[in-house]
């Protein structure tokens, strides 16, 4: 489960912009995760809310914005939602594809508690 791996990243990064902006604690954190991005954001949750505790954002929330595969046509330039990974244009059959979304593992947001 490398979900975990990618959430013990994400809370060095998370701590340090904490420590930057004198935070006292992290309310939420939003990602972005791409259909092909390789993460199963079930898993990454549930390593979010394990290794949340005991931290400044043990009560903070995840939340995921799912990114669908989306895929242009160098050939006749559809934009296609791709539902498989069948890199096959669903309009005119060329397999010459660029890929405009899906890969994406971004942090998105950070919402903290500053000090007053």
């Amino acid at each position: 489960m490398h979900e975990l791996s990618i959430v013990a990243n994400l809370f060095e990064i998370l701590e340090e912009k904490a420590k930057e902006q004198k935070a006292n604690k992290i309310i939420s954190v939003k990602l972005k995760v791409g259909a092909l991005s390789g993460v199963v954001p079930e898993f990454l949750e549930t390593a979010f809310d394990i290794y949340k505790k005991e931290t400044i954002a043990s009560k903070a929330t995840l939340t995921i914005e799912n990114v669908c595969f989306k895929v242009q046509c160098q050939k006749c330039q559809a934009e296609i939602v791709k539902d498989d990974f069948v890199f096959i244009c669903d309009t005119c059959g060329s397999t010459d594809l660029k890929t405009l979304s899906g890969t994406e593992l971004l942090l998105e947001k950070i919402e903290m508690e500053l000090p007053s």
